[in-house]
């Protein structure tokens, strides 16, 4: 397998918007294909009689299931609110206009 190069990983670096020193290109470069070197020992080890999963063992859905119920009115919802107006929620503002912008 090829090494990864000092160039792909500063055009990673780029396109995740990192900042990375060139001492760092080099640490970087080779924890990369330390990591690329695995994979390809795990893609290696893959048998083709073997299905792929996303866990090791089977799971259940435990939630329950989603029934549609009836919500309140709007007048029920905004019947404790302290203040309301045209069915919302009316509350002070806490935000200068000119922050807000």
């Amino acid at each position: 397998m090829v090494a990864i190069s000092r160039e792909e990983v500063a055009h990673l670096a780029r396109l995740s918007r990192l900042a990375v020193s060139e001492e760092e290109l080099d640490t970087f470069a080779g924890q990369l294909d330390v990591i690329l070197q695995a994979v390809a020992q795990v893609g290696e080890v893959a048998a083709d009689d073997i299905p792929p999963t996303s866990h090791s063992v089977p799971l259940t859905n435990v939630l329950r299931e989603d029934v549609v119920t009836p919500g309140l009115t709007p007048e029920e919802a905004l019947s404790g609110a302290p203040d309301a107006e045209e069915q919302r929620f009316r509350v002070p503002r806490i935000l200068d206009e000119d922050v807000a912008s």
